[in-house]
């Protein structure tokens, strides 16, 4: 299979994107391996798929697939268990379901599933691949002909070593003990998570209590939310007419907010909801 670039679905206002109406894509060749994509966004500021491999499969890098790019990312395990790699240093990280992984520009990237389950992984990436941060910049990168899968030079000095990695190239695994917890208006029912923050992306965890609620916020750059379990409802202002934009959100749903745009969330059920959200490039908005 030749390279090409991914789809694109680019939204201008608040959006919602039901799970049946995601883009799918599948890339890869036989060097590779081949991943199903579910492409929720990709606009000027941000991109967010889940993608897929099956058990005891898994993505390499080939000549036309370098998997090494100009962004940001952080990945967030939805189900089974992801063994990461970066062939070029021979980092190898295990996330369990729930766990995060999270990188910066010009990490080379590998990523199996352990046999048993399929492996989910929900993926937010910025600067996006619109910007030429993709295939376009990864074939200007080294290519990597010899991965590395081991870090023999660590024997006698670990893990003080690997508190001196340099942040390039490198994964930060991140699990919910690790996140920056704060709760909405001292509501314990409406929890929000930083998962990670950088000057390029925000990804975090929203967990919603039944009866709980976030207050009015917006961000300083487009949002994408993905509801994981359970339902939650995203409400928009009121209308001049009196009425309110007012959307329910199942598992594997998604929702789109350009920058700027003001939300609540609410769980109107009887079952904690959980959702994730990217932002880029800044959280915080005028309502932080």
């Amino acid at each position: 299979m030749a390279y090409r670039s991914s789809p694109r679905p680019n939204f201008k206002e608040p959006t919602a994107i039901p799970y049946a109406d995601v883009t799918r894509y599948l890339w890869g060749d036989d060097e590779a391996g081949r991943v199903n994509d579910w492409i929720y966004a990709s606009t000027e500021k941000i991109h967010q798929l889940v993608f897929g491999v099956p058990a005891g499969g898994g993505f390499r890098h080939s000549e036309s697939f370098r998997t090494v790019f100009g962004a940001d990312e952080v990945l967030i395990v939805l189900q089974g268990t992801m063994v990461i790699a970066n062939p070029e240093t021979g980092e190898v990280q295990v996330a369990e379901t729930g766990d995060s992984v999270m990188f910066r520009k010009d990490t080379w990237h590998n990523a199996f599933a352990l046999p048993g389950e399929e492996l989910r992984v929900l993926e937010y990436f910025a600067p996006p691949p619109s910007t030429g941060t993709s295939g376009k910049y990864a074939r200007t990168k080294p290519f990597v002909s010899e991965p590395r899968f081991v870090r023999d030079q660590f024997f006698g000095n670990w893990p003080q070593a690997g508190q001196q990695v340099d942040e390039t190239g490198h994964f930060t695994l991140i699990g919910k003990s690790q996140r920056m917890w704060s709760m909405c208006s001292g509501d314990p029912r409406a929890l929000t998570g930083i998962i990670a923050s950088t000057d390029q992306l925000t990804a975090a965890e929203v967990v919603l209590a039944p009866g709980g609620r976030t207050s009015a916020k917006d961000h300083g750059g487009d949002a994408v939310l993905y509801v994981e379990r359970g339902r939650a409802n995203l409400a928009l202002p009121e209308k001049e007419d009196g009425g309110a934009d007012w959307f329910e959100l199942a598992p594997g749903d998604g929702y789109f907010l350009p920058q700027g745009s003001t939300y609540q969330l609410y769980n109107m059920g009887t079952e904690t909801a959980g959702l994730y959200i990217g932002v880029a490039p800044t959280f915080l908005g005028g309502t932080a």
